[in-house]
């Protein structure tokens, strides 16, 4: 056991969503049940942009953000192990100033979620992990000489990514340089309980319907990081699997397409009334009786073997994940609990066998949770390597 203090530096004041808020508590857990002391921390030194669920606008002010980090330390008992440094005013939340500044001298560790913060020099003896969460678009734009992403890199010793196949024969996204390790999100089990979902559930998921600006050119191709891309391949599975959908994305973001996709059977939820309060988030995802979902065009095209942190705790909570093939299926087995497709009728074919088999399909989706995903293998391996 080790008294080591760890920083786990992220982006949630910035953006209070419950995705964030889970990934985030995964990592401080995880970390706490294996011995250590683990912080939060995160600023906006760098990025200074904060989104306001309640108002549904962009601002400078990260009041909404520490008020949702503040009331969800607490509750998961981390209330004076978080610290957010609001740069522009010179105030701090969370730890104060003089403790943040301690943690930051004394930490033995730091894991950089995606690196959102530029997070102040420790000590010597001051490890540091750099976990990348957007294979392939990383790796292509470090390759390409991105000066701010280079420096990011630089700041960290060992370098992971969600891409479990970058450095692989089959995967061609270049290593810029840089070695890459695998690694995935951790998942404390014991957040995600399992009950047997209500005869109405639906296949749900969560997620930003079409996240523009974001497309790459790579080796003369076009990649497209919008999700959206991919949705329109598979419109007629609800009245080709038999089986109700719900989405919970800003489909309305994009003209008609709201009554497109209502039309070819998709129930369509506002994505805040479920991700807006972390409780609710995991509270949706538990009432589901599947997870059904698209990648990025990216991950798909250059296999990546990029898994969602999201599907991880649909997996978590005794939930079968049906998710587009990005190679993960090197990785991971599949057929039971958890599925890989590429065409309508793969998709098909995989709605349905949830839905024949269902009490072997949930159990199944919890055992790969607990042998794949689970905080002390994922972590142990992390901290192995570090």
């Amino acid at each position: 056991m080790s008294a080591d203090k760890v920083i786990v530096s992220g982006y949630l004041v910035r953006c209070p969503l419950g995705g964030y808020a889970w990934q985030i508590l995964h990592y401080l857990l995880g970390l706490q049940q294996l011995g250590f002391i683990p912080y939060f921390y995160e600023d906006n030194r760098h990025f200074w942009d904060c989104y306001d669920p309640t108002t549904r606008v962009m601002t400078d002010d990260p009041a909404a953000g520490v008020r949702l980090a503040g009331e969800f330390f607490r509750r998961h008992g981390f209330a004076t192990q978080w610290s957010f440094h609001d740069a522009l005013r010179e105030r701090t939340f969370g730890l104060s100033a003089t403790a943040r500044a301690e943690v930051l001298d004394e930490a033995r560790i730091v894991i950089n979620l995606a690196g959102v913060n530029r997070v102040p020099p420790g000590g010597p003896r001051q490890r540091r992990a750099y976990i990348d969460l957007d294979p392939a678009f990383t790796q292509i734009k470090a390759a390409a000489g991105d000066r701010a992403l280079r420096e990011l890199l630089d700041d960290c010793q060992v370098h992971f990514t969600f891409g479990e196949n970058i450095g692989r024969a089959r995967c061609r996204v270049p290593l810029g340089g840089v070695t890459w390790h695998p690694t995935r999100q951790p998942v404390v089990l014991d957040l995600w309980t399992p009950q047997p979902p209500e005869a109405a559930a639906a296949f749900t998921t969560v997620g930003k319907w079409d996240d523009q600006g974001r497309d790459l050119e790579f080796e003369g191709e076009t990649y497209a990081w919008r999700k959206r891309v991919e949705w329109m391949k598979f419109l007629d599975l609800p009245g080709r699997s038999g089986e109700r959908f719900d989405v919970a994305m800003n489909v309305e973001s994009i003209p008609d397409d709201f009554e497109r996709m209502r039309r070819h059977g998709w129930g369509v939820r506002d994505p805040l009334a479920v991700s807006a309060d972390p409780e609710r988030y995991r509270e949706f995802i538990c009432r589901s009786k599947a997870e059904f979902t698209v990648a990025k065009d990216l991950n798909v095209r250059l296999a990546t073997g990029w898994f969602s942190d999201r599907s991880a705790c649909y997996l978590a909570a005794g939930r079968p994940v049906i998710t587009q093939d990005t190679g993960f299926d090197d990785i991971f087995p599949t057929g039971a609990g958890l599925f890989s497709y590429r065409t309508l009728d793969e998709a098909v074919d995989a709605v349905q066998a949830i839905a024949g088999d269902y009490a072997r399909q949930s159990a199944a989706a919890r055992s790969l949770a607990a042998q794949y995903f689970s905080a002390d293998v994922v972590l142990g391996k992390l901290l192995s390597a570090l």
